[in-house]
C-alpha cells in the first residue's frame, strides 16, 4: 500500500507498507524521491519514528543524489544503447559462464536488458537477466555484479547465508564493493 506523507525537513516521502518486505528500509530515488518501505507487520507511527532518526542521512543522500543528477552525463542516444547492448551481449555471457566455472554456479539462461533500475537479477529458475549498463562500470564491478547474481543461484535472497558467500567469492570485499557500486547508477 503506497500513501503519502509531507515530513517537516524532508518534503513529500512515499510511505510504501507490504507483507514482501521483512525490514524497515529508507531510499532515494534517482528523483529525489524518498520512500519508507515497511513491513505490514510494522505501525505507521515506529516506521516514521525510524525516518526522524536517519533524517540526516536521507537528507545527505538526498542532496547527493541531486549533485549526481545534475553532473551526470546526458542519456545514452539509442545509437549509443545499441552499441552497448552489443558489447554487453558479446561480452557477459562469456564472463558469467568464467565466473561460474571458477566459483562452481549453475546457472540457466542469460538475457540482456536496457534495465535502467537495476544492475540485474536472477530468477527462481536460476536465469539471469543482466542490464546492457553494466558495461559502463569498472570491470572489477562488472564482476562484482555478475557475482552477486550468481550467489542468488544458491541462496534466493538476501541473507545472512548469501551475503557470507558473496563475501567468500570477493576475497573478504563485499561491503566495499557493494558501498562503491551505489555510487554509480545504470543511465
Amino acid at each position: 500500500m503506497l500513501s503519502k506523507y509531507v515530513h517537516e525537513r524532508l518534503g513529500v516521502v512515499t510511505l510504501s507498507q507490504s507483507r514482501r518486505t521483512v525490514r524497515i528500509s529508507i531510499s532515494i530515488r534517482p528523483s529525489g524521491e524518498i520512500r519508507l518501505s515497511y513491513p505490514t507487520s510494522v505501525s505507521t507511527r515506529r516506521a516514521l519514528a525510524f525516518l526522524d532518526s536517519r533524517e540526516e542521512w536521507a537528507l545527505q543522500a538526498k542532496e547527493k543524489m541531486r549533485q549526481c543528477a545534475a553532473s551526470s552525463s546526458q542519456p545514452h542516444s539509442p545509437e549509443e544503447i545499441e552499441l552497448l547492448r552489443a558489447e554487453a551481449k558479446r561480452t557477459l555471457p562469456a564472463r558469467v559462464a568464467e565466473l561460474a566455472s571458477q566459483y562452481g554456479f549453475r546457472y540457466g539462461r542469460i538475457t540482456i536488458r536496457s534495465t535502467r533500475s537495476k544492475w540485474g537479477c536472477c530468477t527462481a529458475d536460476n536465469n539471469l537477466s543482466l542490464s546492457l549498463f553494466l558495461m559502463t562500470l569498472p570491470d572489477y564491478l562488472r564482476d562484482f555484479v555478475l557475482l552477486h547474481e550468481l550467489c542468488h543461484t544458491v541462496h534466493h535472497n538476501h541473507s545472512a547465508a548469501f551475503h557470507a558467500l558473496l563475501n567468500t567469492c570477493t576475497c573478504g570485499r563485499e561491503q566495499e564493493l557493494r558501498k562503491e557500486l551505489r555510487t554509480y547508477r545504470p543511465q
